[in-house]
């Protein structure tokens, strides 16, 4: 007997719904499971990131606020994984987005409209993301280069200039000595609705953007056809050096957005952290989401719950935020174990032996056959 992995004929529908559901939940199993063995109460810990998260309304403004920038990066990114383009430099390409947004902001006369700094600063940071993610997208189209190696070194690139920034070209001179990059002007800010910088309705405008460019129009198309098969798209007519260049840029302009989004809506204050992980977490969200624009919405809240809420249970129970990141990354595992599952199914072919007999069997119910079937003609 051999095992076979073999790739299903059909794969999708309710289905693969039910077993991306099952793998979550048993993602969250195992981590209630590590979180018993380190002495901790699994079902408490869940309540409190529960209730630190969604618990209380300044709660739920916190894990709003946090999913803001990881949404936009996550969206982002969806562009350039659909033209599997494997572009894991959102981390970068939102530092630079943030660094172009704060020259800006440094630049215009502190006279300026509160409007004029947020076109010119989200304008400046698009442009910022863009230039970036085209310096890798220029390497792949025109050198076949690595765009997964190239894309992540090119993230401590942009923070070692955030960082040189901060401690010598920007340096600020009235902070007393402290390395710090002068703030944005206060009408640089983003003004709040409901409690929540507009950075949020941003986000849902990049969301419809995303979704309908993908789906609808001629470029997403073939952004689509190029994911699927270069060659095929070279047979369409399709010129994919074009489609990949633009992809990738349109891809890092949206990621350096939420630079702007995080430096204007929450920091006020450029700095190499500004990122946060959220270009790492991102590429989890938009896997989860199958790289489909509205689900984002939903894991990149539950995503920020946890964030958000680990500190609430570390609060309350005493147990470490890091058990947040162990629950997503086994939500991670779960997700790309269900994919498989999803696509491939098990093959058990027998063996050499067990197909001999299989055949001599179908051999002698041949011969009984023909047999009973002689002694019906003479009958």
């Amino acid at each position: 007997m051999r095992l076979r992995i073999a790739k299903k004929e059909t794969a999708g529908g309710w289905r693969a719904v039910v077993i991306r559901v099952t793998s979550v939940l048993v993602a969250l199993i195992f981590s209630g499971l590590i979180m018993a063995a380190m002495g901790f109460d699994p079902i408490a810990a869940y309540l409190a990131i529960a209730k630190g998260s969604f618990g209380s309304a300044r709660g739920l403004i916190n894990t709003v606020t946090v999913a803001i920038p990881l949404l936009i990066v996550a969206l982002g990114l969806s562009i350039s994984f659909s033209m599997r383009f494997w572009n894991i430099g959102g981390e970068g390409q939102m530092v630079m987005g943030a660094i172009f947004a704060t020259y800006v902001s440094h630049q215009l006369p502190e006279s300026t409209p509160a409007v004029v700094y947020w076109v010119g600063m989200a304008l400046a940071a698009m442009l910022g993301g863009g230039f970036y993610a085209l310096i890798p997208g220029l390497f792949r189209a025109y050198s076949g280069t690595n765009e997964t190696l190239f894309t992540l070194m090119l993230n401590y690139v942009a923070i070692k200039v955030a960082v040189f920034l901060r401690l010598v070209l920007w340096k600020n001179p009235a902070a007393k000595g402290f390395p710090q990059i002068k703030a944005i002007p206060e009408a640089a800010h983003l003004p709040k609705l409901f409690g929540i910088h507009i950075g949020w309705i941003i986000a849902l405008v990049v969301t419809v953007f995303v979704a309908v460019y993908l789906k609808y129009t001629k470029r997403g198309y073939e952004t689509r056809v190029v994911g699927e098969s270069e060659r095929t798209a070279h047979y369409a007519g399709i010129n994919v050096r074009r489609v990949l260049v633009g992809g990738v840029a349109l891809s890092g302009a949206i990621v350096g957005l939420a630079g702007f989004a995080k430096l204007s809506g929450v920091s006020h204050v450029l700095s190499e952290s500004i990122g946060g992980g959220n270009g790492f977490s991102a590429v989890i969200v938009a896997w989860l989401a199958q790289l489909n624009a509205p689900v984002m919405i939903l894991i990149a809240l539950l995503f920020a719950a946890m964030e958000q809420g680990a500190m609430g249970m570390e609060l309350a129970l005493k147990i470490p935020v890091s058990v947040s990141d162990v629950i997503k990354g086994l939500i991670l595992f779960s997700a790309l174990a269900s994919e498989f599952f999803i696509s491939y199914h098990v093959v058990i072919e027998k063996g050499p032996r067990a197909l001999l007999r299989q055949y001599r069997r179908l051999g002698q119910k041949s011969q009984q056959a023909a047999e009973a079937a002689e002694g019906e003609d003479q009958a």
